[in-house]
């Protein structure tokens, strides 16, 4: 019987223990997202995706079952989510309307970007959504110390970190009562930064020149390239490399005449669907490389140093991590880290 009851005892204290890691979400629940005061009187049935990043989130957190549609898709959705992925309405592949957004009867639309859901949002406001009794919540990466008021993408007045995404995942994770899946899902994101910054430890990747080119509006025209405190920067900041680019814009358009000046060791390439732009099609960012007489003698054209990067790594999601493993498997590619 003594044994039984100490037993009994053991069990008991090991249950408390575990208690606040998988600690239930108490509703209501109220936080303050991009600068307005969001309720949940319980998690969420039915949510509405604005933004392919936000959409992965919800699927690593296991919140596919609840998700009604989805809408703005660069490229191809991270692999290990392709099937439930094709089982999910797609509202739009870009802007979605605000009628098709309601009509998917959400209570919760969730969005990547301010200016699809903002102020000036694109598809609506989030008065507009409130009015009909629809929650709404913005990826704290695109409002944290970030200016968006012309709709565009905006001017990022800090380095953004993962922190910010660590964030959206954690709140999201709370939203929905999921909190043990968040904590993993944040854990595995550390780990694999921190192998892949030790990867690439070498003192001569330090202040290596590389800059990062999303798209162009006309190929022979102004690049979009990544700003000072984008992601892409941080990515350049963990790796111990430097940004070409000391404009606050998120991604400002510059001449290649200025990157030249620069001379950048490694050009990043953005990899995507889309066909948007002009210069959305990777091929023809390297076609314009290797025979314009301005880019073609570029340190990192005459050597062959592209890195081939999907376009959602270079936004503020769960992939800039993969940006992180993709640069420096790059770097290390082309013996700079010797």
């Amino acid at each position: 019987m003594r044994q039984l009851l100490k037993s009994f005892s053991l069990a008991l204290a090991l249950a408390g223990f575990a208690a606040p890691a998988l600690a239930a979400t108490r509703y209501p629940l109220t936080l303050a997202n991009c600068g307005r005061q969001v309720t949940f009187e319980k998690a969420p049935a039915r949510i509405v995706s604005i933004g392919q990043g936000m959409t992965e989130v919800l699927f690593s957190l296991g919140l596919a079952d609840k998700i009604a549609g989805t809408a703005v898709w660069v490229g191809p959705v991270l692999p290990q989510y392709a099937d439930v992925n094709s089982r999910i309405r797609r509202l739009a592949d870009n802007d979605p309307s605000f009628e098709s957004v309601v009509g998917a009867e959400p209570d919760l639309v969730a969005a990547e970007f301010e200016w699809h859901v903002g102020a000036q949002g694109s598809v609506g406001k989030p008065e507009q959504f409130a009015d009909l009794g629809i929650n709404t919540y913005i990826a704290p990466a695109d409002c944290v110390a970030k200016i968006n008021a012309d709709g565009g993408d905006g001017v990022r007045k800090e380095l953004f970190t993962m922190d910010l995404i660590y964030q959206e995942i954690a709140e999201l994770s709370e939203i929905f009562d999921v909190k043990d899946r968040g904590d993993a899902l944040i854990a595995d994101l550390k780990k694999r930064e921190a192998a892949a910054v030790a990867s690439v430890s070498g003192a001569a990747a330090k202040n290596l020149p590389v800059v990062f080119w999303f798209s162009s509006k006309e190929v022979k025209g102004d690049a979009f390239i990544a700003g000072k405190n984008s992601a892409p920067a941080y990515i350049l900041k963990t790796l111990g490399a430097k940004n070409v680019v000391s404009t606050e814009e998120e991604w400002p358009l510059v001449g290649w005449e200025t990157i030249a000046q620069a001379n950048p060791a490694v050009i990043v390439i953005a990899t995507m669907d889309r066909r948007r732009y002009a210069a959305d099609d990777p091929k023809v960012k390297v076609d314009f490389l290797e025979n314009d007489p301005v880019t073609k003698e570029l340190d990192a054209v005459r050597n062959g140093r592209f890195v081939m990067m999907d376009a959602q790594s270079m936004n503020p999601t769960i992939r800039t991590i993969d940006g992180i493993e993709v640069l420096a498997k790059g770097i290390k590619s082309f013996g700079l880290t010797q």
